[in-house]
């Protein structure tokens, strides 16, 4: 029986009928295939057909977000999470007009929350996307150490996003062939990092403090995207470039 809010969506939002076909997540890879045997006023019936699950990816695509103004963050996490990112990172940059302060800041990323939720359904994910926690520039440096590659949009970058991912592609790949899988990774998917900056940009000192710790500046091309935009331009040549766009 599915009930509660998703019931009540399903049979008086999208009026599923008996013999229709539905997926039910649990958002963390699994999934039942389902048909409605019946349905109520707020709650469907029905038969689970199959279950299927889905591994965790690897190497995980994480994008930080610099906190925007107005509903522009809120868009940034709903394109990403429809194209395929699975951890969504706000980062209190230097330059960033809104503050995550307190009860704000709870709302803030609650919302945040709910807009990756809903846009995982909507794209009919089974894996969705986590929002992490705010940090500083000094916790997204240091993340960024510990990544198998992170790259900093930045204007005045000269090395194109394009096929940076490609080598730690190549890499897992490696690690399947000698059955080192879990000892190369240390029992943990690797992940590529990208930071996405404000509408002001990425300050000198804090483009320093990620190079320092390994990332690099890159580029899409020629023009300058807005922050609510750049995050899913950037996320989809790298998901592109690691082979999870290819169907």
């Amino acid at each position: 029986m599915l009930g509660g809010p998703e019931g009540r969506h399903a049979a008086t939002v999208r009026r599923l009928r008996a013999g229709e076909r539905l997926d039910v997540t649990d958002g963390a890879g699994t999934a039942l295939e389902c048909e409605v045997r019946s349905a109520g006023r707020d709650e469907l019936e029905c038969v689970v057909l199959r279950r299927r699950s889905i591994g965790i990816p690897s190497p995980r695509l994480v994008v930080a977000q610099a906190l925007a103004k107005g509903d522009r963050g809120e868009l940034a996490v709903e394109m990403m999470t429809e194209v395929g990112v699975d951890e969504i990172v706000p980062w209190a940059a230097s330059r960033c007009v809104v503050r995550w302060d307190g009860e704000r800041g709870e709302r803030s990323r609650a919302r945040w929350s709910r807009t990756a939720r809903e846009a995982a359904k909507q794209s009919r994910r089974l894996s969705w996307p986590e929002v992490g926690g705010l940090v500083t520039t000094r916790q997204l440096a240091e993340r960024a150490r510990r990544s198998a590659l992170a790259v900093v949009l930045h204007e005045t970058a000269s090395t194109p996003l394009a096929g940076l991912a490609v080598p730690v592609r190549e890499q897992e790949g490696a690690w399947e062939q000698e059955g080192a899988w879990e000892q190369g990774r240390a029992g943990e998917p690797r992940e590529i990092l990208l930071v996405v900056g404000p509408e002001g940009g990425v300050a000198d000192d804090e483009l320093a403090a990620f190079t320092a710790a390994g990332a690099i500046a890159g580029r899409f091309g020629p023009t300058v995207l807005r922050t609510s935009t750049a995050g899913v331009v950037a996320a989809a040549l790298v998901l592109a470039d690691i082979g999870r766009l290819a169907g």
